[in-house]
C-alpha cells in the first residue's frame, strides 16, 4: 500500500508556490492521507510552453510525495476556450486541430510523470471522452441548475471580461470545468484540483458542484502566476515569442539560452519554482549569486536542470557545447543543426565555392562579406589579432581560404573582436 513519502505542503511552502488554498488544514491532511489530484492543460497549441511548467511540476511534486497525479488534456473544453487571464476571446479551433494538439501534449506530459508507480501511477485523461457526447438539455438540467448567474459573474475570470464583453460560449466554460472535477471525483476519487491562480474561480465552481451533488468535500490549491522582475508575464523570449517545450518550436539550445539569460533578480525565485534542487542547494546558489554574480552559477544550474528535465542529458550537453563555442570553444564539435541555431541571428553572407577551391585571400573575403569596410581595415584587424576563423585567431595578412576550413563543407564562422560573429555560407 502506498503511503505519503514526504510533506509536499512543506516543500511547496519553502518554494513559495502556494498562492491560495481552500482549506486551512489541507497541508496536514495531505501529510496523512493519499490524495488524487488533477490539473488541466488547454490544447490551444501543439505544445506546452514554459509558462505551464509550474502546474506541471506541481503534479510531479505531488507524485514524488506519494500522491496520485491526474493530467487532464482539455479536448472538449478546448473547443470553448477558457476566459481566465484573457482580455479577448480566443480563436476557436477545429476538432481536428484540437485532436492533434491533445496527442502532442499527451506525449509531453508523459515526459514529466511516472505512469508505472503503483498506487500513485499518473493518469492521462481527455475530457472529450465524457463531455463530447453530453446532451445539452441534460447538461443544463443536471449541472446548470447548480450555478447562479450572480455566482458566476462574481468570479474574476468572468468579471474582468465584462467591460470588453464575453460570449456565452466562454461564459459557460466554468460549468464545463466544474463538471470535469465532479467526473474525476466520482470516477477516480480525485479530491484536489491544482492550477494557476487565474483558475481559482473555476476550481471553486467544481468544488461547489461536488458538494451539492455528492455531498462531500473537495479541495483546491493554486500557484502564483509567474512574472519577471520587470512585471512582464514570464515565458516570452527576447524576440517576443513563447519559449516552448517542443524542441521543434524552441530548440534545446535556445531553451537553454532562455534560462541562462535570466535576470539576477529572478534566478533564485525561478530555481525554487522550476527545479527539484533541494533547499540547501538553492541557498548555496543564492550565496554564490551574492558573492560572485559574474560567474552566473545560479543561472547555469537553472538552465542545466530544466534543459535536462525537458529535453535530455544529451541535448543539455549539446546546448552547453554550443554556449561554450560562443566563448572561444571548438565549433567543429557542434552538429550542423546546433551550429546553425547558434549563429541563426548572426549576419550571414554567401561566397561561391571557388573562393575556397582557388584559395583566395582572406582579406578579400572579409571585404566581400562586408565584415570589413576595406582591405586596409581588414589588414589592420588581422595584424591586431582581431580576426578569428572558427574561433581560431588568424594574424597573417596573406592568409588564404581553403576547403579544409569549412565546417560540414559549407560554413565558415568569422569572429571580429570579442563578440561580433558572422556566418559565411558556401553558395549551393
Amino acid at each position: 500500500m502506498t503511503t505519503v513519502k514526504q510533506d509536499v505542503w512543506q516543500e511547496l511552502t519553502w518554494r513559495e508556490l502556494i498562492y491560495q488554498s481552500t482549506e486551512r488544514e489541507l497541508g496536514t491532511m495531505m501529510n496523512k492521507e493519499l490524495f488524487s489530484c488533477y490539473c488541466g492543460f488547454d490544447p490551444t497549441s501543439d505544445s506546452l510552453h514554459v509558462g505551464n511548467l509550474v502546474p506541471l511540476l506541481g503534479l510531479a511534486r505531488m507524485q514524488r510525495a506519494g500522491h496520485r497525479p491526474i493530467a487532464l488534456a482539455g479536448g472538449a473544453t478546448g473547443l470553448v476556450g477558457d476566459p481566465s487571464g484573457k482580455s479577448d476571446e480566443r480563436n476557436l479551433l477545429s476538432r481536428d486541430i484540437l485532436a492533434a494538439n491533445v496527442a502532442a501534449i499527451r506525449n509531453q506530459l508523459e515526459h514529466f510523470l511516472d505512469f508505472n508507480a503503483g498506487d500513485c501511477s499518473a493518469l492521462l485523461v481527455d475530457n472529450a471522452s465524457w463531455l463530447d457526447g453530453f446532451n445539452l438539455l441534460d447538461f443544463l438540467r443536471d449541472i446548470g441548475k447548480h450555478f447562479t448567474i450572480n455566482e458566476m459573474m462574481s468570479k474574476d475570470s468572468v468579471k474582468n471580461r465584462m467591460e470588453q464583453g464575453i460570449s456565452y460560449t466562454e461564459f459557460s466554460y466554468m460549468l464545463l470545468q466544474g463538471y470535469d472535477f465532479l467526473h474525476l471525483f466520482k470516477t477516480y476519487g480525485c479530491r484536489l484540483q491544482i492550477g494557476g491562480s487565474d483558475q481559482w474561480g473555476n476550481i471553486l465552481a467544481g468544488m461547489e458542484l461536488i458538494r451539492r451533488i455528492e455531498h462531500q468535500n473537495a479541495y483546491g490549491l493554486t500557484f502564483p502566476l509567474i512574472t519577471n522582475s520587470d512585471g512582464q508575464k514570464f515565458g516570452k523570449t527576447a524576440s517576443g515569442t513563447k519559449c516552448w517545450l517542443d524542441p521543434n518550436k524552441t530548440s534545446p539550445y535556445k531553451f537553454y539560452q532562455f534560462f541562462i539569460q535570466v535576470d539576477d533578480r529572478d534566478v533564485v525565485r525561478f530555481l525554487r519554482y522550476f527545479t527539484f534542487l533541494s533547499k540547501e542547494e538553492t541557498t548555496e546558489l543564492e550565496t554564490k549569486l551574492q558573492t560572485e554574480p559574474e560567474k552566473r552559477d545560479a543561472q547555469k544550474a537553472l538552465a542545466r536542470s530544466l534543459t535536462e528535465l525537458v529535453h535530455s542529458k544529451t541535448e543539455l550537453e549539446r546546448a552547453e557545447a554550443a554556449s561554450q563555442a560562443l566563448f572561444g570553444g571548438d565549433l567543429t564539435s557542434l552538429d550542423e543543426r546546433t551550429l546553425l541555431e547558434v549563429f541563426e541571428e548572426a549576419p550571414s553572407f554567401q561566397l561561391t565555392k571557388e573562393w575556397f577551391t582557388q584559395e583566395r585571400f582572406l582579406v578579400d573575403a572579409l571585404v566581400e562579406a562586408k565584415i570589413e569596410s576595406s582591405k586596409n581595415s581588414a589588414r589592420q584587424s588581422l595584424q591586431g589579432g582581431g580576426i578569428y576563423l572558427n574561433n581560431v585567431k588568424v594574424t597573417d595578412v596573406k592568409e588564404r581560404l581553403s576547403e579544409s576550413r569549412l565546417i560540414y563543407g559549407n560554413y565558415l564562422v568569422v569572429r571580429r573582436g570579442k563578440r561580433n560573429y558572422y556566418l559565411i555560407k558556401v553558395e549551393s
